[in-house]
């Protein structure tokens, strides 16, 4: 037997969160369900969305290209010229 849940939340979070889904190739309802179900099995909570640079990852970059910029890291390879460059 299925049951309903209503959940109150502000206009614009739920106006993002429909985008984001159907960025995502998801519904809201579908979202939820998998949500629910992830939590009750594993009893924890986690989202993100995977295509999002973080932060860290931005600084990395950065640096990498800082360091290109002075001479001071190899690249960009062609995937041939990294196998020959890695396999020396």
């Amino acid at each position: 037997m299925n049951t309903t849940i209503h959940v109150t939340i502000d206009k614009q979070t739920k106006e993002k969160a429909q985008k984001l889904a159907k960025e995502m190739g998801l519904d809201i309802s579908t979202l939820v369900k998998a949500s629910l179900r992830t939590f009750v099995d594993t009893e924890t909570f986690h989202v993100e969305k995977s295509d999002r640079i973080t932060p860290r990852l931005k600084a990395i970059i950065a640096q990498a290209r800082k360091e290109y910029a002075q001479g001071k890291s190899f690249g960009p390879f062609s995937s041939k010229e990294l196998d020959k460059f890695l396999l020396k």
